[in-house]
């Protein structure tokens, strides 16, 4: 019976071939993108909330969006991504549900240039969790 066992594995040990052109160490592929950055702004946690990680607006054709980099934040319900004119929430535009997201498209009525933080709320409790001050790039 071991003689049985031993003879698959020995010929899928043997029967490996050489890395093929698809799998063999590949140059890497630079992609150049079409978005440019125009602002950016590292969060900062309000307190005993934990948060890492960058909010960067870009501008694509004629599209702004806000994307979240290297971001991770304490859990909580209801949670928001804001743009502001301020470091609190009292004159922002909605952007959505904090998700597995990391891009959120910002209305074309917007002038970004009016905003000056990205901020993560907590609508339901209204208590804000992150603040992301822009700095222009």
């Amino acid at each position: 019976m071991k003689k049985l066992l031993v003879f698959p594995i020995l010929f899928l040990f043997f029967s490996c071939q050489e890395e093929g052109i698809l799998t063999k160490d590949r140059e890497d592929i630079v992609v150049i993108p079409t978005a440019e950055l125009k602002y950016y702004g590292t969060f900062v946690p309000t307190s005993g909330i934990d948060v890492i990680g960058e909010a960067k607006i870009y501008l694509e054709g004629n599209q702004y969006k806000v994307q979240l980099e290297n971001f991770s934040i304490s859990s909580g319900p209801d949670l928001k991504v804001y743009l502001s004119k301020a470091a609190t929430p009292n004159e922002f535009i909605n952007l959505g549900n904090l998700t597995s997201q990391t891009v959120y498209p910002i209305p074309q009525s917007v002038n970004v240039a009016e905003y000056s933080h990205v901020l993560i709320h907590c609508q339901q409790y209204n208590h804000l969790f992150a603040i992301a001050e822009l700095t222009s790039n």
